[in-house]
C-alpha cells in the first residue's frame, strides 16, 4: 500500500509541476488554454472555469495541456501556432524548468531536515539536550580523534560513534581555534545505535546552495550515463523504467521522508534532462522545431512534424518496454 501511494505521490507531483510549467506560461502570454488534465484515460473529475476545462483522469501515468491550435491547424489569433516563436519556446520549456525548481525545493528541503551532507569532520550543528552539547561540543568544531583513534571524515565519526558502547564514557578530541581539546562525552543509544546528537550544517545559505549544487550534480550525472549509453560504455538494461522506480519509490517510502524527497528531487531532475533531449514527441524536440523556426523564419510541415513526433513516440515507448523488461523485470528478479 506504502509503494503504491508514494508512487501515486511522486509520479502526481512530478507530473502536476511539469504540466503547471506549461499551463502557467501559455496563459502568461495569452495562449488559449482549452484543456489542463493531470492523469490519463477515462476522466473522474471535470470542472470549466472561464475557457479551460480543469479534469483528473483514472490513470496517473501523464498528463498534458491542451492548447488551441498545438496540434492542428487554428485561425484563432490566441492559438499556439499563431503566437510567436519566443513565446512558444517559453512555453515548451516552462515544463522542465518546473521540474529543475521541483528538484531544487526537494533538496533544500531535505537538507533543512537533516542538514548539508557533508563528508567532512567539522560539526555542523548540534542538538539542544545532547550528550555532545552537555560536552561543551559546539557547531564549526572540529573533530580530529575518538578514543585515540584519528579521524578525518564524518562517515569516520557516524561508524566509530555507533560502535562503541551506549552510556559509556568516550573521549573526543576537537580543535577549536586552533587549540586541540579533549571532550569526555557519554553517547545514548538510538534505534540500536550510539550517538551524541551532532549532525549536518543547517545554515540557511548552506541550505539553498545545498539545493542548486545537488540538482546540477543530478543534472551532470544524468547527462554522463546518456554518454555512456552512445558511446556503448553502459548497457540501456542497467537503467531503471517505470517498474524499477515505483520499487525504489516503495524502498523510500518505508524507509522515511528524507529517503522520498531525496529520490522526489532525482526522479525530477532526470526527468528534466530526459524532457529538454532533442527528441520528437519530447519538450526537447519541439525545442528544435522552434529553433529551426526561428534562423529559417519557416515552420516544418505539419505533416513531418507529425510523422517526426509519432517515430518518437514509438521510439520512446519500444525504449521504455526493454528497459522494463530487460532491466528492472530481471533485476528485481520478476520473472523469476
Amino acid at each position: 500500500m506504502y509503494t503504491v501511494l508514494g508512487s501515486i505521490f511522486v509520479f502526481m507531483l512530478v507530473i502536476l509541476l511539469h504540466e503547471l510549467g506549461h499551463f502557467g506560461v501559455a496563459k502568461l502570454v495569452g495562449i488559449k488554454v482549452n484543456e489542463f488534465s493531470i492523469g490519463m484515460g477515462p476522466k473522474i473529475f471535470q470542472k470549466k472555469s472561464g475557457e479551460t476545462k480543469y479534469s483528473l483522469r483514472l490513470l496517473p501515468i501523464g498528463g498534458f495541456v491542451a492548447m488551441e491550435g498545438e496540434d492542428e491547424q487554428s485561425s484563432d489569433p490566441r492559438s499556439f501556432g499563431n503566437a510567436s516563436v519566443l513565446k512558444r519556446t517559453a512555453v515548451v520549456i516552462a515544463g522542465v524548468i518546473m521540474n529543475l525548481i521541483l528538484a531544487v525545493v526537494s533538496f533544500m528541503i531535505l537538507a533543512t531536515i537533516i542538514g548539508v551532507p557533508s563528508n567532512s569532520n567539522i560539526i555542523g550543528s548540534v542538538k539542544e539536550n545532547s550528550p555532545a552539547i552537555q560536552a561543551n561540543i559546539r557547531s564549526g568544531d572540529k573533530i580530529i580523534e575518538i578514543d585515540g583513534e584519528p579521524i578525518s571524515s564524518w562517515i569516520e565519526i557516524v561508524e566509530t560513534i555507533s560502535a562503541k558502547e551506549a552510556n559509556k564514557q568516550i573521549n573526543i578530541t576537537i580543535e577549536r581555534n586552533s587549540q586541540r581539546l579533549i571532550k569526555k562525552v557519554i553517547p545514548v543509544d538510538f534505534e540500536g545505535k550510539s550517538v551524541i546528537g551532532i549532525g549536518f550544517s543547517k545554515n540557511i545559505f548552506s541550505i539553498i546552495k545545498y539545493g542548486f549544487t545537488k540538482t546540477f550534480d543530478v543534472v551532470v550525472e544524468v547527462f554522463s550515463v546518456l554518454k555512456g549509453l552512445f558511446a556503448g560504455g553502459i548497457d540501456v538494461s542497467m537503467l531503471s523504467g517505470p517498474v524499477g522506480l515505483i520499487s525504489a519509490i516503495g524502498q523510500a517510502t518505508s524507509t522515511g521522508i528524507t529517503s522520498l524527497l531525496f529520490l522526489l528531487g532525482l526522479i525530477s531532475a532526470n526527468l528534466a534532462v530526459v524532457n529538454i533531449l532533442p527528441i520528437p514527441a519530447l519538450d526537447g524536440g519541439k525545442l528544435v522545431f522552434l529553433i529551426f523556426e526561428g534562423i529559417t523564419g519557416k515552420k516544418i510541415n505539419e505533416q513531418i512534424e507529425n510523422a517526426l513526433s509519432l517515430a518518437g513516440f514509438v521510439f520512446l515507448f519500444g525504449l521504455m518496454l526493454y528497459v522494463t523488461v530487460f532491466g528492472d523485470l530481471i533485476r528485481l528478479n520478476i520473472l523469476g
